[in-house]
């Protein structure tokens, strides 16, 4: 369905790193590679993130020009945190250093089972906490501004006018990633019953539901807009780019800062930013922590948790604002 599936058998290109790495070394990278890429179903960009984590770990603890006789037995805990230690020195914040220590720990805990470490370095590995900063998110009556202005750009039927209204009212009404939209299939939407079938991280799939706004704007975009944009090498992409081919995720972020940045006070946001306020504004309606957790696509409840701390943020907001002893 979408782009985010890894074809097998392609190598993700780490600028020459990987050729600095001795001979052993790349090899269990390589498999590992695969693992990433075939057993867990992640994607281009998580897969690259994965591996250019550890190859950075890996020459560090094997130098610029390491001897062919090494092998991976020399990632001990020592070097991991030697690692870690010059990424800090070197001005690395705790949400990078985090990230980092989290994609060493699951390469080292990986070769461990594979066999290629005798025991697991990472385990005994303690990085910062990141800090969790909130989210920015654009209040309900921006959210309706926003969807309002998208609207009125696609009253003349501009082919691309009609996406871009699809493309926000749909991020805003589901609260999917622009990846997961832009991997849409017109298949992939049930139009009676408003619903859309989604593949998530990992290649796990999940329905999402949408409301009667953001499907007239998809009727209006199928029937007036994409015929117009198609081409023979459109296939069955639900969104399409101004040449004809499956709409590119950073096409669409820059759609939705150019028209969040029309609407007054709204803080300067992406794709992202709708995700965050359409969890929010789930929350503060009434929705349970687990459904929204459910529609997200989120893996553990933790993550879905954050989107309370915002509505914890804006009932305060509200009430030293307005209550009389809040001061």
């Amino acid at each position: 369905m979408g782009s985010s599936v890894r074809r097998p058998g392609r190598r993700v290109d780490l600028g020459g790193a990987r050729r600095r790495l001795p001979d052993a070394v790349g090899a269990v990278l390589d498999q590992y590679e695969r693992h990433l890429a075939l057993e867990r179903g992640l994607s281009d960009h998580t897969v690259r993130a994965y591996l250019g984590d550890v190859t950075s770990l890996l020459l560090t603890v094997f130098g610029p020009e390491p001897g062919p006789d090494r092998r991976l037995d020399e990632v001990d805990l020592a070097a991991l945190r030697g690692w870690l230690a010059a990424q800090r020195s070197e001005g690395a914040s705790r949400t990078t250093l985090a990230r980092r220590s989290a994609a060493a720990r699951t390469f080292t805990a990986w070769a461990h089972r594979r066999g290629h470490l005798d025991t697991d370095p990472g385990v005994r590995l303690v990085a910062p906490r990141p800090h969790r900063t909130l989210p920015a998110v654009l209040r309900p009556d921006q959210a309706e501004a926003l969807m309002t202005a998208a609207k009125s750009g696609a009253a003349e039927l501009e082919p691309v006018a009609l996406r871009d209204q699809a493309l926000v009212e749909l991020l805003y009404a589901t609260g999917i990633r622009v990846s997961e939209l832009c991997g849409l299939d017109i298949d992939d939407l049930d139009m009676g019953r408003r619903v859309l079938r989604v593949l998530g991280k990992g290649n796990k799939e999940r329905t999402v539901p949408f409301g009667a706004p953001a499907a007239t704007a998809v009727d209006a975009w199928l029937e007036h807009g994409r015929p117009h944009l198609a081409v023979e090498g459109s296939g069955s992409a639900l969104l399409l780019g101004a040449r004809g081919r499956r709409l590119d995720p950073r096409t669409a972020r820059r759609v939705v800062h150019d028209a969040v940045a029309a609407v007054p006070q709204a803080a300067d946001m992406g794709p992202h930013g709708l995700r965050h306020s359409a969890a929010t504004h789930l929350l503060e309606g009434g929705a349970d922590l687990r459904s929204v957790q459910e529609l997200l696509g989120h893996a553990t409840l933790a993550t879905t948790q954050l989107y309370t701390h915002v509505t914890v943020e804006r009932l305060k907001a509200i009430h030293d604002r307005t209550h009389p002893r809040s001061r």
